[in-house]
């Protein structure tokens, strides 16, 4: 109910007029069923933005320290993710892999949508970085189809660190459902996993637009903040 009212009467209204959002490619999202919506993520302001856009609800793994936030903006953010059904993530690795993983798993079993971002984490520069195997595992296990999705312009309205977007038109492109049932199969095989993540980054690419770093997006931002240039206040990603 909360997510109804959230989509349809304040944060949908919201956003189209705040970014005039050009939805391209909407029919390539499954009007019922089980499927990934596997997105670039370059915005705070993503979250909202694509969900908002498709018809159908959207459940979203989102990084658990969204949920643990303290002050009221802290409050109001926990409160805003938990009241549309998003589901926390712990990216410390290992079990906290495999529990996202369940918890992924689960919404697919359910026959609902499942948006996640491959590269794990917000683009830093606005490139495009490797992407996280989570993604060709769900599939794969679920035997579901991954819909690639770009999301244009949100970088420029809202980088990493800017507390309010800029009012601007965005764009959000929808590829052709990617079917890898042919690896079924290999769930399990490091080598398919790889192939597979790899295809889907290479779809979203082409629908970005984006210059592709065959470097994962948290390594970068590691590098980048051991940098005598990249060293300073730390960014939150």
């Amino acid at each position: 109910m909360l997510y109804q009212v959230l989509k349809y009467v304040f944060m949908g209204p919201l956003l189209r007029l705040i970014f005039r959002p050009r939805v391209e490619g909407l029919e390539h999202v499954p009007e019922e069923g089980a499927a990934i919506i596997a997105s670039n993520h370059l915005s705070f302001a993503d979250h909202f933005v694509m969900p908002a856009m498709v018809p159908r609800r959207v459940t979203f793994l989102a990084k658990a320290e969204y949920f643990t936030g303290r002050g009221i903006k802290g409050l109001l953010t926990a409160a805003f993710f938990r009241g549309v059904g998003q589901i926390p993530v712990d990216r410390s690795g290992g079990a906290a892999a495999q529990a996202a993983l369940r918890a992924g798993l689960g919404v697919l079993r359910s026959g609902r949508l499942l948006g996640i971002y491959p590269e794990g984490t917000r683009s830093h520069d606005g490139r495009l970085y490797k992407g996280r195997t989570g993604v060709a595992a769900m599939a794969l296990e679920a035997g579901v189809p991954v819909v690639p999705c770009a999301m244009i312009g949100t970088f420029e309205a809202q980088p990493t660190g800017r507390r309010l977007p800029r009012a601007m038109r965005i764009t959000i492109r929808f590829g052709e459902p990617m079917d890898f049932s042919r690896f079924a199969s290999l769930a399990d095989d490091r080598t398919a996993l790889r192939a597979v993540t790899d295809s889907v980054m290479d779809a979203v690419r082409r629908l970005s637009g984006q210059e592709y770093v065959d470097v994962y997006a948290s390594e970068a931002k590691a590098a980048r903040a051991g940098s005598p240039r990249g060293r300073g206040p730390a960014r939150r990603g």
